[in-house]
């Protein structure tokens, strides 16, 4: 602070002047004090001790004036006076104005051997986006690369077996001699690669707990609650009125939730036109509603929600609507000769800027130029516009932008080796099945809820857009409700609830409708979103069963001692619909080939012990596995590994560098085929 002694009073004035400000429009609103005026009267005395803190006179001073203004309402209940509340507002936007010079630090006079790089100024209540993201891709690496200790455990385990191994082969030496000496290194050898993995799995399970919190907060830091503008905006209709005589109320909804700030902060300018828009130039005088047989208050409401990959501003108004053919002539005026006016073309009039159907430029509707404000902000957000009106009922303009990054409470669940999460808003109900909760329906399959029949559809085929079996899925669902819609959801499992920080997925990435978007876990595992609306409609679709071959019902052996490879392989193999088993070592499959029939084999060349040619050509040896399909999958590219693929009997080899999912699944489905 000696480099900045308001570093710290700029982040506690501004939100107790924005808490000073929402409190003022209630009192207004409101016929007595009630617990408004001691509420107004404790931040006034916070802000006023903070500014004499900082030796800043001038707004402790303005403090202290709100305090007088109020003290006179503290124990009574009667109504606060108009000119009184004009007084508060007037201090309110002169100490706003004392905070923001503040924004740069007071340079302070040290010797140039003890001059230190200044701290960054706290600035708005936001961080720069460039440091957060910065931060939240290291913490991401950083994650990722935990990765490896589970490598080092595995390799501990590894070195266990390996000493137990040798430890039996000693023991059963029949002379016995030189084993109790040989067994005592073997045995410090065994506890030290027990404890490696101990420790390895402990640090890497505490270390994935504290960076998913601490990636969690980082992404937290770039999203700021809607709620953030509405002081604003009220503040901003009660102006508009006050200055045209009129009585409006604003009502908000939707301010949890939670937008990039780089997104909001322009959005704000444009929402605030359109309210004073709907102040000035919708909402009528008080004897005008009157004689039109409505309440003598206006009401202007603004609203904020999610709709699919959007977030949507409604602001709509009961005034008097939008005269559709005065904004023709206006246009008509301007040199142009617009089409009938229609919803689409009421909007494109409205945008360009200019067309006003009021005789006078007030400063409450933004002095004739308030469109152009929301073109530009649309512009650069690539934003959309749209109305609506009804003539003598009101109006509606609703801003629609891209979401760059949003934040939503979710219900985790688990299916087909993806890890999804749905809209908590959404879900209705979760539930276990029971053997007699599943009945067959000439589209598919159905559970009875609340007395309706609900489609049964197991997540993986809404992922994959492939037939997964019902019998196959764990026996819990997710009741999904959108509108008056509800779907049945299967899944694995429900692995609870959280607050999924989630951007949009790439306009070219191909995935499916129900996807809205995606976030990363600790370790780097992406977490999809999922659409509630995409997702009921889906499952509405008609969904007759598809007779399975005998090899798509047989599972499908993994056989890598990677195990990074395994889970991707996996992954990949589970969200197409197969049962998948797997294997770390060759000889693990072959041991697993005696005791169940597999339909095909993805196997990794370079294992410990017997390596991938080696387990294939055993496969081709036996008569009972040499008919079963195995494709080679490998780090080698040589022309000659491919070759001795080839003639050991593999039907497909892979090099990693070169995966191809898409290519792979082909490949598997001819082969079951």
């Amino acid at each position: 602070m000696a480099r900045d002694p308001y570093k710290y009073f700029r982040v506690e004035a501004r939100d107790l002047t924005d808490q000073l400000g929402r409190s003022v429009i209630e009192l207004e609103r409101t016929s007595s004090g009630g617990e408004i005026v001691p509420r107004l009267l404790r931040l006034a005395h916070t802000l006023k001790g903070a500014a004499r803190v900082v030796r800043l006179p001038a707004i402790a001073e303005d403090a202290h004036r709100i305090e007088d203004l109020l003290a006179p309402f503290r124990e009574t209940q009667t109504a606060v006076p108009r000119g009184d509340i004009d007084g508060l507002l007037g201090l309110l936007d002169r100490i706003t104005e004392g905070i923001e010079r503040l924004d740069r630090p007071v340079p302070v006079a040290t010797t140039p051997a003890a001059s230190p790089a200044a701290d960054d100024d706290v600035g708005p209540l936001r961080a720069d986006r460039a440091d957060l993201d910065a931060l939240v891709r290291g913490i991401t690496n950083a994650s990722a690369g935990l990765a490896g200790l589970s490598n080092l455990a595995h390799t501990a385990l590894e070195a266990q077996k390996l000493t137990d191994h040798i430890a039996g082969q000693i023991n059963a030496r029949e002379d016995g001699r030189g084993i109790s000496a040989a067994l005592e290194p073997i045995e410090q050898l065994r506890g030290l690669a027990s404890d490696l993995q101990r420790r390895a799995l402990t640090i890497q399970h505490k270390v994935e707990l504290e960076l998913g919190a601490l990636r969690e907060a980082a992404e937290q830091l770039r999203l700021v609650p809607a709620s953030a503008m509405f002081a604003a905006l009220d503040r901003a209709a009660r102006d508009a009125a006050q200055l045209l005589g009129k009585d409006v109320v604003l009502v908000t909804d939707g301010g949890d939730v939670r937008i990039d700030g780089q997104t909001l902060q322009p959005l704000q300018n444009a929402i605030l036109q359109l309210v004073r828009n709907a102040v000035a130039h919708g909402i009528e005088v008080e004897g005008d509603r009157l004689a039109a047989g409505k309440p003598p208050r206006g009401r202007v409401r603004i609203g904020v929600s999610r709709r699919a990959r959007r977030i949507i501003f409604r602001c709509e108004d009961d005034g008097r609507g939008i005269d559709g053919e005065a904004l023709r002539e206006a246009a008509r005026a301007r040199g142009r000769m617009p089409a009938p006016v229609g919803d689409r073309q009421l909007a494109s009039l409205l945008l360009e800027g200019g067309a006003s159907t009021s005789a006078v430029i007030s400063e409450a509707a933004g002095r004739g130029i308030g469109m152009d404000i929301v073109r530009e902000t649309l512009s650069g957000l690539r934003g959309e516009f749209s109305v609506g009106t009804e003539r003598g009922k009101g109006s509606w303009f609703e801003l629609s932008v891209p979401v760059s990054l949003s934040s939503l409470d979710c219900i985790l669940v688990e299916a087909a080796g993806v890890t999804a999460s749905i809209p908590l808003a959404a879900v209705r109900r979760t539930r276990w099945l029971g053997p007699t909760d599943v009945h067959r329906a000439q589209d598919g399959t159905v559970i009875i809820e609340d007395g309706r029949s609900l489609p049964l559809t197991p997540l993986g085929s809404l992922l994959t857009r492939n037939s997964v079996s019902v019998a196959g899925m764990r026996r819990q669902a997710v009741i999904v409700q959108s509108g008056g819609a509800l779907a049945a959801i299967g899944v694995d499992r429900i692995a609870g609830n959280t607050t999924l920080v989630y951007r949009p997925l790439p306009d070219l990435a191909p995935a499916s409708d129900v996807i809205e978007g995606a976030s990363l876990s600790a370790g780097g595992t992406p977490v999809v979103l999922l659409n509630a609306e995409a997702v009921v409609t889906a499952a509405a679709q008609p969904r007759h069963a598809i007779p399975a071959s005998p090899d798509r019902q047989r599972p499908l052996l993994i056989v890598d001692d990677s195990l990074t490879t395994r889970m991707l392989e996996q992954s990949i193999l589970e969200s197409a619909g197969y049962e998948v088993d797997m294997a770390v070592s060759a000889e693990e499959g072959l041991e697993r080939l005696r005791t169940r029939d597999y339909a095909l084999i993805l196997v990794d060349v370079e294992m410990p012990g017997m390596d991938g040619f080696g387990f294939v050509t055993e496969l081709r040896r036996d008569p009972r596995t040499r008919q079963i399909p195995a494709i080679l999958i490998t780090s080698r590219n040589a022309d000659d590994d491919k070759r001795r693929g080839a003639e050991v009997g593999a039907q497909g080899y892979v090099v990693k560098s070169e995966f191809d999912q898409a290519a792979l699944l082909g490949r598997i489905r001819q082969l079951l085929a």
